[in-house]
């Protein structure tokens, strides 16, 4: 898959008394750069639900944090497919301030695909594993 970056400016509602970054901000950010992937493939979240009665949901998280953003840094969240399942996308994510190279912080996340009415985990659809394949 290419690669694949949105762009994130920090406010200061997202920072912490030490003026850093809180760590579940983050989090937030790699659900926008997520979100904001599957949408440039042509897969709004409420239309997979209304549509076809699926959902992503986090299933698993991994992060390292390693250093800090700050209040009105500009950042890029970068949103790589590193592993497909029958019913789980694995992305891999880093975080970075514009134009420098080391990651702020990184991590793994493993999406589960779901029955919207009962939660429970369902096959990817064939319509979304095709277009997945065809970005690869």
């Amino acid at each position: 898959m290419s690669q694949f970056c949105w762009p994130v400016r920090v406010y200061y509602e997202d920072t912490d008394s030490g003026g850093v970054v809180y760590y579940a901000n983050y989090l937030k950010f790699m659900e926008r750069a997520r979100t904001e992937r599957l949408r440039t493939m042509g897969f709004e979240q409420d239309r997979l639900r209304q549509d076809h009665g699926i959902l992503f949901t986090v299933h698993s998280i991994q992060v390292d944090f390693k250093r800090p953003a700050r209040f009105n840094d500009a950042l890029e969240v970068s949103a790589e497919l590193s592993e497909q399942r029958r019913a789980s996308l694995t992305f891999f994510q880093e975080v970075h301030r514009c134009g420098e190279a080391e990651a702020l912080c990184n991590g793994q996340v493993r999406i589960a695909c779901v029955d919207s009415a009962s939660f429970k985990p369902v096959p990817i659809p064939d319509f979304i594993r095709l277009e997945l394949s065809r970005v690869c």
